[in-house]
């Protein structure tokens, strides 16, 4: 499985972005596909996940401002980003937990930059 992100770019305090992520390769196996972020000098941190099944998770500073909706048979989530703040600015990565035999793994995509500033 590959994934391809886009969408990232710069935004103002309070506006809004799409962030788009498309598998390809055996999309099929693929269970959860999601998005996380990483700051600066931090940790990668969850920002939303969705499986095949639509269990949505979404990590605890984005609730209520980001909306993540994923088409299974295209292989593709997006993430819409709402109500930006300077604390948002991170490079997003799109990850995908594919199922291969009988072990989930992990696949990253390349990251795209969100810079929030005026």
């Amino acid at each position: 499985v590959q994934l391809q992100a886009s969408g990232g770019g710069l935004v103002q305090p309070g506006g809004s972005l799409r962030l788009s992520c498309a598998a390809s390769g055996t999309i099929a196996d693929i269970n959860k596909m999601g998005w996380y972020r990483q700051i600066s000098g931090k940790q990668r941190e969850l920002v939303a996940t969705k499986t095949r099944g639509g269990i949505i998770d979404y990590g605890d500073s984005v609730k209520g401002r980001f909306t993540i909706s994923r088409d299974n048979a295209k292989g593709t989530v997006d993430l819409q980003l709402t109500s930006l703040k300077p604390d948002d600015t991170a490079v997003y990565y799109c990850k995908a937990v594919v199922l291969e035999g009988s072990s989930l793994e992990d696949y990253w995509g390349q990251g795209t930059l969100v810079t929030v500033s005026s």
